[in-house]
C-alpha cells in the first residue's frame, strides 16, 4: 500500500477545527515543522495538542500557538516559550502539565490499546491529589483546576492511575521512511516521535529520505507501517540551536 502524499499541504488538508494532535519532538530536535507550518497555512483552529513541549518562539508548535490556534495542551516542559507563558497566565490557554515519563507512557499506552496504567510518578503531589491550574482566570486566580486521581497500593507502594492518550491525528518527523509507512528515526530525534506515532488514529510522517519497500532493514524499523497512514518526503531538515552561548 503506497501511503505517500505529494505535499505537506495535502497531507494535513482534512484536519478539522477542534482536532486533537499528538506531535513528536523534543526541544528543537525531531520536530515535524513542515507539517506544522502546513497546518498553520491550512487554518485549523481550536486544537488540543499533546507534545513534550509546545514549540519555541517562532518555531514548531510555537507558530500555531502564536496564531491562537491551540486551545489546550498536554505537555511536560513549557519553559522555553514566552508566548505560552503569557497565554497560560492570561487564561487564554488550558494546560495539563504531566511528568515527562508519564506523558511518553500515556501516548505509548494509548497506541497499544491500554486505557490506563498505574505509576509512582506524581504520588504525593498535585499531579495525583488535584489542584493543578488547568486554566487561569486572567486575574491571578484559578478558573479550572485538575481533579484528584485514583491511587492504589501495590506491595506497600502507592501508585496513581493515569489514562492512556489516543488522538485524532499525529504529526511526526523521521529520518527515513518507505512507501508502506515504516519509519526510522535518527539519534535523539527518536525522542517522543515513536509514542506520538502510536497514539494517533491518523498518523502523518514527514521523512527526510523516502525509500522503496524492502530497502529498510526490518530490525532497524522504529515505527511499523501499520501505525502510519500518510508519508510526505520533505528532504533534509536542519536542526537549530535552542540556546546559543558564546564566549565574550
Amino acid at each position: 500500500m503506497d501511503k505517500v502524499i505529494a505535499t505537506a499541504a495535502e497531507a494535513v488538508a482534512d484536519i478539522p477545527d477542534g482536532s486533537s494532535l499528538a506531535v513528536g519532538g523534543f526541544g528543537l530536535v525531531g520536530i515535524p515543522e513542515i507539517l506544522i507550518n502546513a497546518l498553520l497555512d491550512q487554518g485549523a483552529t481550536d486544537l488540543e495538542v499533546v507534545s513534550n513541549n509546545c514549540g519555541t518562539n517562532g518555531f514548531g508548535l510555537g507558530v500555531l500557538l502564536a496564531a491562537h490556534r491551540i486551545r489546550r495542551t498536554i505537555s511536560s516542559y513549557v519553559g522555553a516559550n514566552e508566548e505560552f507563558a503569557r497565554q497560560y497566565l492570561a487564561g487564554e490557554l488550558e494546560v495539563e502539565l504531566t511528568p515527562q515519563g508519564t506523558l511518553a507512557e500515556r501516548m505509548r499506552a494509548g497506541g497499544a490499546g491500554i486505557p490506563a496504567f498505574f505509576t509512582p510518578a506524581g504520588v504525593g503531589t498535585q499531579v495525583a491529589e488535584g489542584g493543578l491550574p488547568l486554566r487561569y482566570d486572567g486575574a491571578g486566580g484559578i478558573a479550572v483546576a485538575s481533579p484528584p486521581k485514583e491511587t492504589r497500593v501495590f506491595d506497600g507502594v502507592t501508585y496513581v492511575l493515569e489514562r492512556g492518550i489516543v488522538t485524532d491525528y499525529a504529526l511526526v518527523h523521521a529520518w527515513k521512511g518507505d512507501r508502506h509507512g515504516n519509519l526510522v528515526y535518527r539519534a535523539s530525534a527518536r525522542n517522543f516521535n515513536p509514542p506520538a506515532a502510536a497514539a494517533g488514529r491518523i498518523t502523518i510522517a514527514q521523512v527526510e529520505h523516502l525509500v522503496e519497500p524492502g530497502e529498510l532493514d526490518p530490525d532497524r524499523v522504529h515505527t511499523p507501517g501499520i501505525q502510519v497512514q500518510r508519508v510526505v518526503a520533505v528532504g533534509k531538515v536542519e536542526v537549530g540551536i535552542e540556546n546559543r552561548t558564546v564566549r565574550a
